[in-house]
């Protein structure tokens, strides 16, 4: 078994790499575990989180001609990147073409928010919940300050993330998705 297989933290072997509802794989400690009731680790806590490599895609980036990669981010949100750009984590900027294409963008839907009379946008959260919110609900990451129409109808049966055991909850589990 390699370094790679064992846990940094402890020592133990590594678990087989699993996937989570939301598609994300991971790898856990064999002395920890997952409990879904209480929304915690049990044991050792390291997790090793696998990211998909780039897939290289037949289309060339409109700024500079080289080819488009399809990339997962971290937090599972997916864009078209120039394969010439980069991240230099010394200088901490980017390197290359800085063409990015987001693709989880909310799509627009000719319905009327019931609320305030502005259209609803389709949205898809990072855990693949789908949601239904209108388009003038807005955040700021910065101050995390929600503005606009709190309108949001959840489109699947899961609904919003349940909240932890013991959790306390403000009552305003329809707050907007804050722009980065």
């Amino acid at each position: 078994m390699t370094t790679s297989d064992k846990c940094p933290t402890c020592g133990a072997d590594l678990k087989p790499v699993e996937t989570t509802p939301s598609g994300k794989k991971l790898q856990r400690c064999s002395t920890g575990n997952w409990n879904p009731t209480t929304r915690q680790t049990e044991g050792c806590g390291y997790v090793k989180w696998i990211n998909d490599p780039p897939m290289e895609l037949d289309e060339k980036c409109p700024k500079c001609g080289a080819k488009l990669m399809m990339q997962t981010t971290r937090s599972g949100k997916k864009m078209k990147k120039c394969s010439t750009g980069g991240w230099d984590k010394v200088e901490k900027k980017s390197t290359g073409c800085d063409y990015v294409d987001w693709m989880d963008k909310p799509e627009l839907l000719s319905e009327d928010c019931p609320d305030c009379g502005a259209k609803l946008v389709m949205q898809t959260t990072a855990s693949g919940r789908k949601l239904k919110k209108c388009s003038t609900a807005k955040g700021d990451a910065k101050t995390k300050t929600a503005s606009g129409c709190a309108y949001i109808q959840w489109v699947n049966d899961r609904g919003p993330a349940p909240a932890a055991p013991g959790a306390v909850t403000n009552g305003d589990e329809t707050t907007p998705d804050f722009e980065q």
